[in-house]
């Protein structure tokens, strides 16, 4: 069965993926970018072979969300998915259901903060433009796309709803298995508390455990500098191009240093409150 691991996009999912594959997947916890990989992102275009004739279709697509999943649960063990897709219905067709998902932890953060971050991860030529992006309840990235990035990304690029920052958020938040809400901020402020509900979810949830130290390397290995550092010392498969340079952008960009108080203009965040004010105010956000 899977364990999504689902977010916004630029919330820090990736961070999550990278910590969950340390414990998972590395003999000591250290931070390994291979081992990320065994943590991959759904929907796919792998995932619908055979299934799908035409990928770029919503209503074929949508129709095989479920049959596709039920492939992957085959082998009856337990397997953790990164997605940015939000938990819908489209017509008919439901994104997921628990026969297939074992439960969910979910990763916010603050949106005046994630507005920063997709203006540089997708390109954005201002930030009033990264706010549409973040405001778009009709969101969808992986479908058409420059033939270099398609080119970049492969298999990964597929119709990918995300909608607005406050419906992906609210349409997780109400998965009634096996939840569990980690923040962005926590893991930055309060990094050994929040990483400790996470260990106890996978020891009471999934009867996993990891030595003491193993759990300490994890977490430090994979602090926001450590990540960045090795990103630039090794690479990261991850990494985008630019649309308007050609030039690479980090993927581990700014992390704590991405603060909206210092960063967004004042007019930009107001607006940003009041789009998202019920979901910011329950978050401690505002």
């Amino acid at each position: 069965m899977i364990v999504w691991l689902p977010s916004y996009p630029k919330s820090g999912n990736t961070w999550l993926r990278s910590f969950l594959s340390s414990l998972l997947f590395t003999k000591d916890g250290e931070a390994d970018f291979e081992a990320i990989k065994k943590i991959s992102q759904y929907p796919r275009r792998s995932h619908f072979k055979d299934l799908v004739d035409d990928l770029d279709n919503i209503n074929d697509l949508s129709k095989n969300w479920i049959p596709s999943q039920t492939l992957l649960n085959l082998d009856n063990k337990i397997k953790f998915f990164k997605t940015h897709h939000i938990m819908c219905n489209f017509g008919k067709n439901n994104f997921t259901n628990y026969k297939n998902s074992f439960g969910v932890i979910y990763i916010v953060r603050d949106p005046r903060n994630v507005i920063t971050s997709l203006l540089n991860h997708f390109s954005k030529g201002s930030y009033l433009e990264a706010m549409n992006f973040l405001f778009d309840e009709n969101k969808v990235i992986g479908v058409d796309l420059k033939d270099t990035t398609k080119k970049q990304f492969g298999d990964k690029e597929i119709f990918t709803l995300i909608s607005s920052w406050k419906t992906h958020y609210n349409s997780w938040k109400t998965f009634k298995k096996n939840f569990l809400l980690i923040k962005y901020e926590n893991l930055i402020d309060n990094k050994d508390n929040e990483f400790e509900k996470i260990r106890k979810y996978l020891n009471e949830k999934l009867n996993l455990t990891f030595s003491d130290e193993k759990f300490r390397k994890a977490i430090d290995s994979n602090l926001f500098y450590n990540l960045k550092k090795k990103e630039k010392n090794e690479g990261f498969e991850e990494v985008v191009i630019d649309k308007n340079t050609g030039k690479k952008n980090y993927f581990f960009n700014l992390g704590p240093k991405n603060d909206f108080n210092t960063l967004l203009d004042q007019n930009i965040s107001k607006e940003i409150e009041n789009k998202f004010h019920s979901e910011m105010k329950k978050l401690g956000y505002i």
